[in-house]
Order: structure tokens, then sequence, then C-alpha cells
């Protein structure tokens, strides 16, 4: 089969559609042809070598597919041969081919298209196990989500949207704001003017905000604790901006507030299993009555990784950019 490869770690000229060794369904796991990817962030950090596969996982990038099931894995009982998935990987979606644990496929949810369903797993996955299992938003609460405009911004907006919070965004533009707008933020923060302590801390009346959803990480680990409310729930889900930040913990005790950093990709499968099971549960329902739409901003063929690398490193697109199967 064909499948993007890194010859080294570099930027995005260092990424080839090439032949490589088809993958075979182990115990428990099902082949799939794959009709769509899509890219991640953190598919840009392996690039550069700076986000390696957890052990056994597939060296290929791609963390999301979507695709028709062509073989099943000995005790594969729950899936049929000819069905359309959308799947959760560790690692492999940049391909033609990937095999997958059979607790990390989900249905299509209707009215989405199979290509399109590749925007789904990665993002709802995310949201929903930090929003939801790990913060436990609820109903008119406030919510901070850095990074609106990413593909997890948007699903986040829409989920937080559904469950009847209050939502605030960041973004960098004016653009990515009315995006946001558009998908159900109340409060727009442009962090190139303006500081989000200030504004959360003015539209909550002083009281803080309750959840908030971070792709920073450290740079904005001190002053996400400083806009918490007083039993307020931060969840770090990237490291964009560094990974090494002190801790005021006296603040954090004051506040009773509460920091989980998870990452999805490292997770067991059993836990990622019962996240999907969540998300098909809940998420898919959603989609659909139209509360939640796919937000993709581009779509490209897989032989194109390299372009598609670049695309999400300018900022430029708003949601997901999908990357399609080639004939």
């Amino acid at each position: 089969m064909r499948a993007i490869v890194i010859s080294e770690p570099g930027d995005p000229s260092v990424l080839s559609w090439s032949q490589v060794p088809s993958p075979q369904p182990g115990p428990g796991e099902v082949l799939l042809d794959i009709s769509a990817s899509a890219v991640n962030r953190a598919d840009l950090l392996q690039r550069q070598g700076f986000y390696p596969p957890p052990p056994g996982a597939s060296d290929i990038l791609g963390l999301e597919c979507s695709g028709t099931i062509t073989a099943l894995g000995a005790g594969v009982t729950s899936r049929a041969i000819g069905e359309q998935v959308t799947a959760l990987l560790a690692g492999g979606g940049y391909a033609e081919q990937v095999a997958v644990p059979v607790g990390q496929l989900m249905s299509v949810p209707a009215p989405v298209s199979l290509v399109e369903a590749a925007s789904l797993p990665e993002v709802a996955c995310t949201v929903w196990s930090n929003l939801v299992m790990t913060a436990h938003l609820k109903q008119g609460e406030w919510v901070l989500i850095h990074g609106g405009g990413s593909g997890i911004g948007t699903m986040a907006i829409q989920v937080a949207r559904a469950l009847g919070a209050r939502i605030a965004v960041t973004a960098g533009s004016a653009a990515k704001l009315d995006a946001c707008a558009a998908l159900g933020a109340e409060l727009l923060i442009n962090y190139q003017r303006e500081d989000f302590v200030e504004v959360m801390t003015e539209a909550t009346g002083g009281r803080g905000v309750d959840v908030i959803l971070d792709n920073m990480g450290a740079s904005y680990l001190d002053r996400n604790l400083t806009a918490l409310a007083f039993g307020g729930r931060l969840a770090v889900i990237g490291l964009q901006g560094g990974i090494k930040a002190e801790v005021n913990l006296g603040a954090m005790l004051r506040k009773n507030a509460t920091v989980n950093a998870r990452s999805l990709r490292a997770r067991p499968p059993a836990e990622k299993a019962a996240i999907c099971a969540e998300v098909e549960r809940n998420i898919w329902p959603w989609i659909g009555a139209g509360l939640i739409t796919p937000v993709i901003g581009a779509r490209l063929p897989m032989s194109e990784a390299g372009d598609a690398h670049r695309l999400l490193e300018s900022g430029a697109v708003t949601g997901k950019i999908l990357l399609t199967a080639v004939g």
C-alpha cells in the first residue's frame, strides 16, 4: 500500500507518498480501506521528531480516519466486512489501509458523509473526554476555550452550546472570532489585543470562569489559574506555549482549583474504547439533530500532506484539514 513516510525529522518537505508494507489486523482488530484522514497539530510535532508514537503503534502519521472494513481479526464479531466506520487511531491514518482495535471504531453519524466523518474522532473524543468526563462542564457554567478557531475549538464550542454552557473563546483574528460566534460563542477575545483574564473577570462580575480548555500549556498556566472561579477546572490538552511553568499552589488551594493534563493518544485501548462509546452515545445524536456540524476548512489529497501541514502551520484555516484518499 501507499502511505505518507517521514524521511527524517524536519519541515513538511520530509513527507513523501511512498510504498510501505500493508498492515494486518491482529486479534480484536479490523482492517480499514481508508477514505480520508485529517491533520492534527500532534502530526506536526511527530513530523518534527518531538512526539513519537506510543509503543506498538504505527509510526505512520494520522490519529483518525474514516473508511470501509475489509478484514476482521481473530475474535471480532461485532463488526462486518463492508461496514463504513470512522476510527480513533494511535497512528497510521495517512495511508491507504490501517489496522484498528475494534473498540476505537464508531459509526458514521448521519447526515455526515464518509469522507467528512474523518474530521470527527480526534476532536470529538478529545473534547468529550476533557470537557465532560474530566472537567464535568454543566449547564449555565462559563467555559473558556483557547484556540476557538481550531479543529478542537470549533468542536468544543458546539459541545458546550449543546450542554447549555456559556462560552468564551480566544482566537487571533476577526475572521476566526466571527466563525466562533456563528457556532455559538458568546464572548469573543482577540488574544492579540486583549487580556483574557481581564475580559473574563469583567464578564463574570469578578467570579471567574468555571472550566478552561487550554491548548497552550506553560505560557498560559499562571493566567489560566488567575481566571478560574472557586472550584474551577483547568483542562490542558496542548503545549503550544511550552512544557514547563511554575504552579502557584497557594492560588490553587484558595480556589479549590483542579488542573488536569491529559493526552488522548497514549491512553490504553480500553480507555479509548470507553471514550469512543461515550462520544457515539452523546455527540452523534447531536450531529443527527443538527446541533453539531463538522467544521472543515480545507481538503487536500493525502499525497499532498506536506501542503496540508504548511496550511495548518500558517494558522489560516478555521476547523479541520481533511486528507482524502488518492485513487
